[in-house]
């Protein structure tokens, strides 16, 4: 086998460097010194194509391997000098030669070239020639950035540059679904795609762009091709297959327009293969490009959802998958001063859940005494809306004025049926059947002016307010109940028993920022800031007896009625200055909080003042090259579900009680950050370590924990926690032909809880590594080829899992593509107790002439019928694996028409 894989790799690096020549040398200016980024393309004059390009490295190197015995005009370009072309006919032997480039560039010329490389850079964009990069199976964005060098994809459609999460999608400079990206890599065409700009040290004012620290952030913009403007453009999917007896279909149209004036998107998607365009862990985390207004503030006060714990798929997968989905996007500027813009999504996701759980009860010393087996199927059934609306008026280049709001709705219900047996301290078994059922809403409203009086003073105001409800019902049908209710009826056949939970919150942010220039190196800022929420939070529990009459549980120890309120004043002083290489951030922040909470008749307050100092920091050591410290102090603040004292449930077996007198959390916070990136080889290097110290966290308490219930609250710990992540990577790129990623991954946890009345400190420690070696020929097949290893230790325990991995992509008789995945895992725990192997293969093969309209399209999915897959998670009080069942082997057939 080693000397297929052998002769197979030998293959196809001859094939790439057979009789190839080097060609290398040094770019300079009249100066005599080297120019770092000039772009270097090699066209060959027989074939028109671009065979070779570079971008040169700091010292000005550039390398090009090209053909032997061929023709070539060789570019050399650079911004703000003049472009120079020679004609290279290249023989048997490599080649060097030194460039000078001379001022007064043709722009034009620079222009013509830019759009011909396959990468280029201008200033802190870096431009990709899609086309460069395809080689004709990519059907969506997600398949093209894929390929592009220093550009990651995850399985969720988050996209990632140089080690950073792209946080803004627009085409040709309009946002696309503000606040996700996974809407636009799945779905938007692969062959519409001209350019793709990743814009670094991204700003969306542009006043604020010199004087607020962007480095952590990334945009992205999609230029479409000229026979995509100001027409309408997309396709339209439906297909139909079988899976075993069931049979299975799908559509999906997407439909597109751009001009300069206006932009309309639609996207619909109704099947039941699989496919979600919106889970919903994407609709909790959508934030509709809101800023995060406490950032740099010192506090953190988020508002927590009363989810009910609503099982969330795994992997996207389950037993079966029903989806309905459709979006609208669009944008309109009546003229240069005014934009409107918006987008509404609307989601139905019908799914059937079936788990195997084994959970093992640990006591004080970590130690096992019940284990509990359940098996347990569950149908779900989630409404999805979310809308926005913005506008943004900017009458002069001075003033800048924007309105946006955010409503996202929700419809969840569950139906659980579970069969429970215990061992240890106690045996026994019984049957359980719950339902959970909430419509929360939630409205998000920010209005923001910017105002530049000269290139001195620079004025920021921001003002979010938002207003959320929730109303999460719980109902559980036991076979014995685990809790001692007052007022409980025992006699029932089975103990029926009901909660409602109602909670209301406002919640209003404002801050004013002035920025004073002292120099064209310096600046000082002031921020003058507050903060104010209210919240509301009701519940109450009641048993529902056989005759169907309600029996309310009306002692105080199990309802609650509360008004929590938080505010937060603060006055913040920053000074940036750029140093050499370096620039340093300064500052600190002056708070006066005010929290009280009433009920039980009575309201405790707290009034504190506090200082929170922070200091960012960055080493650039060349042009992408950069070393950075981020350091802050944060005042962490829970919300009213952990005040609250009457007990609300969070399983049927567990409990849990608010303290009132609760005070703050404070953290600190360390970050180190590395990262590297040259064009010249296709080198990105990224690196970033953390570690968090929190006193005075806010912990859950175990009262008492047995197989048939746990009962909590919440305390400060008089214990530190802490907390060390690091991730890495490094990735190359080989003569156009090849890439390779490497990405390391390492947390460890350390976290002090009470149990009865001792401490108990337990540790995680989590390590994760992939690797990954791809191709990119166009007339040969593709091959990526991963391996991923993940390894979490708990309390003793060892989870592993090892995943390698292969896919295969080829394009053959300028028609047919042919796409397939194998993925292999191999699951076990440190004793080998657990132990599952299991795999996923797919494949397909599609068929379109050249400029043809119509795709047709054979594909099948867990083609191996792989029944389940498995997972761990780690707690406190428990240690649980879980085996859950997913879609069986399916085939459809589809037809795409593009427009």
């Amino acid at each position: 086998m080693r000397k297929i894989v052998f002769l197979i790799a030998l293959f196809f690096i001859q094939i790439n460097f057979a009789q190839n020549i080097k060609f290398e040398g040094i770019v300079k200016d009249t100066t005599g010194l080297p120019l770092e980024m000039a772009n270097v393309m090699a066209v060959n004059q027989v074939t028109k194509a671009v065979d070779a390009y570079s971008i040169t490295s700091d010292k000005g190197r550039f390398q090009l391997n090209l053909k032997a015995n061929s023709s070539y005009n060789v570019r050399f370009s650079f911004l703000g000098l003049k472009t120079k072309n020679i004609a290279l006919t290249t023989q048997d032997k490599d080649v060097s030669k030194s460039i000078t480039l001379l001022a007064d560039a043709n722009q034009l010329s620079e222009v013509e070239v830019v759009k011909q490389m396959p990468v280029s850079v201008k200033g802190d964009t870096l431009i990709y020639n899609a086309d460069s990069f395809k080689t004709g199976t990519e059907r969506k964005l997600e398949d093209v950035l894929k390929k592009l060098p220093g550009v990651e994809v995850n399985a969720n459609g988050e996209v990632e540059v140089e080690g950073k999460k792209v946080t803004k999608l627009m085409v040709e400079g309009k946002d696309f679904f503000d606040g996700d990206t996974k809407l636009g890599t799945k779905n938007i065409p692969a062959d519409a795609i001209d350019k793709v700009q990743v814009l670094r040290n991204f700003n969306e004012v542009g006043a604020l762009k010199s004087v607020e620290n962007n480095e952590e952030n990334v945009a992205m913009n999609i230029k479409l091709k000229s026979g995509k403007k100001n027409f309408w453009f997309g396709d339209l999917t439906a297909g139909a297959g079988v899976a075993h007896t069931d049979e299975r279909y799908l559509v999906n149209p997407k439909l597109f327009y751009y001009n300069p004036k206006y932009s309309l998107n639609f996207i619909g998607n109704l099947n039941n293969i699989g496919e979600l365009p919106l889970t919903i862990q994407d609709y909790f985390k959508f934030t509709g490009g809101f800023r995060n207004m406490g950032r740099r503030s010192g506090t953190s006060f988020n508002v927590t959802s009363n989810d009910l714990g609503i099982s969330l798929l795994r992997n996207n997968r389950a037993k079966e998958i029903v989806s309905e989905f459709g979006a609208t996007n669009f944008s309109f500027n009546p003229n240069k001063k005014l934009n409107f813009s918006g987008f509404a999504i609307m989601s139905t996701t019908e799914s059937d859940l079936e788990t195997r759980n084994k959970t093992s009860f640990l006591d004080e010393d970590g130690v096992v005494t019940s284990v509990e087996n359940k098996k347990e199927s569950s149908k779900q059934k989630s409404n999805l809306g979310l809308f926005k609306f913005s506008t943004s008026y900017k009458p002069t280049d001075k003033l800048q004025i924007e309105y946006d709001v955010l409503a996202k709705t929700s419809k969840q219900d569950e139906n659980n049926k579970a069969f429970q047996e215990t061992f240890g301290i106690i045996n026994r078994s019984q049957s359980i059947v719950t339902n959970k059922q909430q419509d929360p809403l939630n409205i998000n409203q920010s209005l923001n002016a910017y105002f530049t009086k000269n290139d001195k003073n620079i004025f920021a105001l921001e003002l979010q307010h938002l207003y959320q409800y929730e109303d999460p019902f719980y109902n559980a049908n036991l076979g014995f109940t685990p809790f001692n209710f007052p007022g409980f009826d025992n006699s029932t056949t089975r103990k029926d028993i009901n909660q409602e939970r109602f909670v209301k919150t406002n919640k209003l942010d404002g801050k004013l920022d002035y920025y004073y220039v002292l120099t064209n190196k310096s600046h000082l800022n002031l921020t003058f800031g507050g903060s104010h929420s209210f919240q509301n939070f009701k519940s109450s529990i009641f048993q529902l007896l056989d005759d169907g009459t309600q029996n309310e549980i009306s002692d105080v120890a199990f309802g609650n009625d509360v008004n929590y309120s938080f505010s937060d004043l603060y006055v913040g002083v920053h000074y940036k200055v750029l140093w050499g290489k370096f620039m340093l951030t300064p500052g600190f922040t002056v708070h006066k909080y005010t929290t009280y909470n009433e009920q039980l008749g009575t309201k405790v307050t707290d009034n504190f003042y506090r200082l929170l100092p922070d200091f960012f920091a960055i080493w650039n050591i060349k042009k992408s090259q950069t070393l950075s410290y981020n350091f802050g102090l944060t005042n962490e603040f829970t919300d009213v579900n952990k005040f609250a004292q009457g007990a609300v449930f969070t399983n049927y077996n567990s409990l849990f009680r608010g303290n009132r007198n609760l005070e703050n959390a404070l953290s600190q916070n360390h970050s180190l950050r590395y990262f590297k990136f040259s064009m010249f080889n296709q080198e990105n290097i990224f690196g970033n370590i953390s570690y968090a110290r929190k006193l005075q966290a806010v912990k859950n308490a175990v009262l008492f924990n047995q197989a048939s219930g746990v009962s909590q609250t919440a305390i400060n710990s008089n214990f530190a926690d802490e907390s060390i992540n690091a991730m890495g990577g490094y990735g190359r790129g080989f003569e156009r032909f090849y890439k390779a990623n490497l990405n390391v991954g390492v947390n460890w946890s350390k976290f002090n809880n009470l149990r009865g009345a001792e401490n108990q400190a337990t540790e995680s420690f989590g390590q994760n590594y992939t690797l990954k070696v791809s191709t990119n020929y166009r007339k040969l097949p593709n091959v990526e080829v991963g391996f991923s290893k993940s390894i979490n230790k708990y309390n003793g325990d060892t989870f592993v899992n090892d995943k390698p991995s292969v896919k295969l992509d080829y394009f053959f008789l300028d028609a047919f593509s042919f796409v397939s995945e194998y993925e292999y895992n191999n699951y076990y725990n440190s004793d080998k107790t657990v132990k599952n192997v299991y795999d996923f293969l797919s494949a397909s093969i599609s068929y379109q002439k050249k400029n043809g309209k119509m795709e047709y399209k054979l594909s099948g999915t867990n083609l191996l019928n792989t029944t389940s897959l498995n997972d761990d998670n780690f707690s406190q009080t428990s240690l649980r694996t879980s085996q859950y069942t997913v879609q069986p082997r399916y085939v459809i057939f589809s037809m795409k028409y593009n427009l």
